[in-house]
């Protein structure tokens, strides 16, 4: 494990990446990496300020700002990585992807309280998205791109939307990221509501015109 399992597993998972020591010379999100492990032992050994300056360095240096609190697993491949934000009381597990602009924020202020999301293990969260406050983010989750996640979410689910709505829960997940969360292939929430109220609607007019044609016979049969 550790650092250069973490770089294999980064040149396994990107199908543009040519070597692990490309992986380790050039990606910007292994780089995060190697920061992020050094502002946390300092942050665990109670250097706070230090392992805080070592972060904002790395966030100067990469585009990733980790917070030295947040506690990562192995094999995290952080792809671009640009404009990622993750909190000090977030949690990730082993083997998940990270795309760049995601953030795991809190949503309040309190000291001393779990505010940020526990993310389980292989989760793929695709670029943009949201994921807010202490929820929880099973095993084998797909987040879609620019979904805004509030509340926890099973194993093997798919999210995708604002707020975001599981479209499909598949136990049967795909191993590589590199192949997954086609957004084409998954439906749009809001388009399948708003089709669900089209049917109600169309059912509604057929009962009136129904109703309609009865309140007819009766006045012809009065006459």
């Amino acid at each position: 494990m550790g650092l250069l399992n973490d770089a294999r597993q980064i040149a396994k998972r990107d199908p543009a990446a040519r070597s692990t020591l490309g992986v380790i010379l050039m990606y910007s999100g292994f780089h995060a990496l190697v920061y992020h492990k050094v502002s946390h032992f300092l942050f665990n050994h109670r250097l706070k300020a230090l392992a805080r300056w070592n972060s904002q360095f790395g966030r100067f240096m990469t585009g990733v700002e980790i917070h030295p609190g947040a506690t990562i697993g192995n094999g995290l491949f952080i792809d671009h990585g640009m404009g990622i934000v993750i909190g000090e009381t977030a949690v990730i597990g082993d083997d998940c992807t990270i795309y760049h602009n995601v953030t795991l924020g809190g949503r309040g202020h309190a000291k001393g309280e779990k505010r940020h999301p526990t993310i389980g293990n292989n989760v793929l969260i695709g670029a943009g998205a949201k994921i807010l406050g202490a929820v929880e983010i099973g095993d084998d989750v797909s987040i879609g791109a620019n979904a805004v996640i509030i509340h926890d979410v099973p194993n093997g689910a798919t999210v995708v939307g604002v707020p975001g709505k599981i479209v499909k829960i598949d136990p049967a997940h795909v191993s590589s990221h590199a192949v997954e969360l086609d957004h084409a292939l998954d439906d749009d929430p809001l388009e399948i509501e708003v089709r669900q109220l089209s049917n109600v609607l169309n059912d509604m007019q057929g009962q009136m015109a129904a109703l309609r044609d009865e309140i007819k016979k009766l006045k012809e049969k009065e006459e």
